[in-house]
């Protein structure tokens, strides 16, 4: 499939979460949101990563969402999302060790559905590169307006199209 580009819609999708980000301890019970929730009628900037404590992810992807948040809500965006193809209770955990709080609702697509639908997937099953054996998404950001899709930054190797700063550039 080819990648998803500006002003298609979302497609249809099923996330993981944890449901309340400030609970202390682990995520006993799992909730799930629907796209048709996270996107109708609002403005969402949603950035995937590979892998949660990851390099890259831990050390600058989500520290910079952190660092813009308020910047980016003063354009107008609803919600701020990281999804990833790790486990709800990874994210959950990952997004209390960074501190996201409710700033930044941590997702799950464990089976990569979404990422294949939007046509951003790496699949290492064939030929596993540094350690990965798994269906990953590619790291990436998009700006999502009321379900369509105004912002693409899809990054190979390094963090500059989905990057915090250059996503609040294209808001």
């Amino acid at each position: 499939m080819a990648p998803i580009e500006v002003n298609h819609r979302i497609p249809s999708a099923t996330f993981g979460h944890s449901g309340n980000p400030e609970e202390v301890g682990a995520c006993a019970r799992p909730s799930t949101i629907s796209s048709d929730e996270l996107f109708n009628n609002k403005k969402v900037v949603i950035f995937a990563v590979p892998f949660a404590y990851s390099p890259g992810c831990q050390g600058t992807h989500v520290p910079g969402f952190l660092e813009h948040y308020d910047q980016i809500k003063a354009k107008g965006v609803d919600t701020v999302a990281c999804v990833s193809t790790d486990s709800v209770w990874v994210m959950d955990a990952w997004g209390k060790a960074l501190g996201v709080g409710s700033k930044i609702l941590m997702l799950s697509d464990a089976h990569a559905e979404f990422f294949d639908k939007l046509g951003l997937t790496v699949d290492s099953t064939a030929s596993p590169r540094a350690g990965f054996y798994l269906k990953r998404p590619e790291r990436f950001a998009l700006i999502v307006d009321n379900g369509t899709v105004k912002y693409v930054g899809v990054d190979a190797r390094d963090i500059q199209r989905s990057a915090a700063a250059t996503v609040l550039a294209n808001l």
